[in-house]
């Protein structure tokens, strides 16, 4: 029975059966090919086949290798040639960087076709590179620029200026086509950081992970060739910043600001020269603010950024107008301040219950204990009212009076020197009466730190005191 169902199975199937069997030839003819194919290429000699790759790579990446220490072919799982520890630069030789693992991945035809060599990507493995901050545009210009397919894994920046170290990036990912493309990983500040840009590069999504900091940035489209426009929103924690921006390279200007967080809101306006020299000019206009905030001010922690303030030339305006039923102590505020290679120049004018004070004065903040100049003039048509304000009840007579106070504050250990003092024109204060009010207001008012100088008890108590 068995032997005549195979008979049938044989006549009827001989030719199926027969095709199969033909089949497995192919097959195994096909897979000793591939093999052959994907490894004769390990024997050969690339050391002299480097300077067709090198040709591609400039032509297609703009990527020149100055030198490398070898080069190996590996088949799987992907054919791809690996340069090992490569000195490589965008042509530009002032800017290079190093890698440790250049992976080039050669088309199939360019195998073993060297003198028509192209590649289907490259990947860029443990890099180290030092940018000047003037090359960074031209950086970001040629890996954002990129139409063939890239791959940064593991690159490490350092940002200088004048060789000295600004800001350094770590263990960046990005790659230019996938499901990953236009997504930054790495680090920052030793925290790990994500960024996505979308839109050909017109929108920027930054976010520093588990610290609630984040950032968006859309550049506008309809703009000239030389002008980068755009919006800008940020924030870092509960406090929240967004402006306008326009950057020619040259200038930046910054407008409709608007900065709010739990203690302070303002509006700004602010113009950046960058070219021939730094040049900064700003206008706040202060919404609301939280005294409170002046306890946080730490002038040791401040004065330890003297080479950065040293830079700065800035001019600056300071408004601020109380609204209606507030708690504020200050009804009006108006304070310019021009920062000049670590002097800071200043004159402000505020108004309290229909007083005026107006000082002005400078500080270098560059000296080993910077002193802290002033020129100031109360003026006042009711003294009964600037009494009330500091909660002081008087049966005199309301009469105008005008005080002029100068000297100096040392703004580290909490001393004063006073220069002069007078009230209207039939008081001048004598040298024994300075050397009094001196001390007087070093023991009630600066007892604990120059940042009390506005507490309204302190200042009550040391009226009461002179008085």
């Amino acid at each position: 029975m068995l032997n005549k169902i195979f008979k049938t199975i044989h006549s009827k199937y001989s030719k199926f059966f027969r095709f199969i069997f033909f089949l497995r030839y192919l097959i195994t003819i096909f897979f000793i090919s591939t093999a052959l194919f994907l490894f004769i290429p390990n024997f050969f000699n690339y050391e002299k086949k480097a300077i067709l790759i090198e040709k591609n790579l400039s032509k297609n990446y703009n990527l020149n290798i100055e030198k490398f220490e070898k080069i190996e072919f590996q088949s799987l799982p992907l054919p791809r040639l690996k340069f090992k520890n490569v000195l490589i630069s965008f042509n530009n030789p002032k800017l290079q960087f190093t890698i440790k693992n250049l992976v080039i991945y050669p088309t199939l035809l360019s195998i073993y076709n060297y003198e028509n060599f192209q590649t289907s990507k490259i990947f860029l493995k443990d890099n180290n590179i030092t940018l000047e901050l003037s090359d960074l545009k031209f950086f970001i210009k040629q890996i954002f620029n990129q139409n063939n397919k890239l791959f940064f894994d593991n690159l490490n920046i350092k940002i200088a200026e004048n060789n000295k170290s600004i800001i350094t990036l770590k263990n960046i990912r990005f790659a230019n086509y996938g499901y990953q493309k236009g997504l930054i990983t790495g680090e920052i500040f030793g925290k790990k950081f994500k960024t996505e840009i979308k839109e050909r590069n017109k929108d920027i999504k930054f976010k520093l992970l588990n610290s609630g900091i984040s950032s968006d940035i859309s550049i506008d489209d309809d703009q000239r060739p030389d002008l980068i426009s755009g919006f800008f929103k940020s924030k870092i924690l509960n406090t929240n910043l967004k402006f306008n921006f326009d950057y020619d390279y040259k200038v930046m200007k910054i407008y409709n600001s608007f900065f709010r967080s739990k203690n302070l809101s303002f509006k700004n306006n602010t113009l950046i020269v960058f070219d021939p020299y730094l040049d900064i000019k700003s206008t706040f206009n202060i919404e609301e603010i939280n005294n409170q905030i002046f306890k946080n001010i730490n002038f040791d922690k401040l004065l330890e950024f003297k080479n950065f303030f040293k830079k700065i030339n800035s001019r600056n305006e300071i408004n601020f107008k109380s609204k209606k039923f507030s708690l504020n102590l200050i009804d009006e505020l108006n304070l310019k301040m021009e920062f000049t290679y670590g002097t800071i120049n200043y004159y402000k004018k505020f108004s309290i219950q229909e007083n005026i004070f107006q000082c002005e004065g400078s500080i270098n903040i560059l000296e080993e204990y910077p002193l802290l100049f002033f020129d100031c003039k109360i003026n006042s048509d009711d003294t009964k009212k600037i009494l009330k304000v500091f909660s002081i009840n008087t049966k005199e007579q309301n009469k105008i009076i005008e005080v002029n106070i100068k000297g100096s504050l040392n703004i580290l250990n909490n001393k004063i020197n006073l220069k002069n003092i007078s009230i209207n024109d039939d008081y001048i204060a004598s040298e024994e009466d300075l050397r009094y009010y001196k001390k007087s207001f070093e023991q009630i008012v600066l007892d604990e730190s120059i940042l009390k100088i506005f507490n309204l008890r302190k200042i009550k108590d040391f009226i009461l005191e002179v008085s």
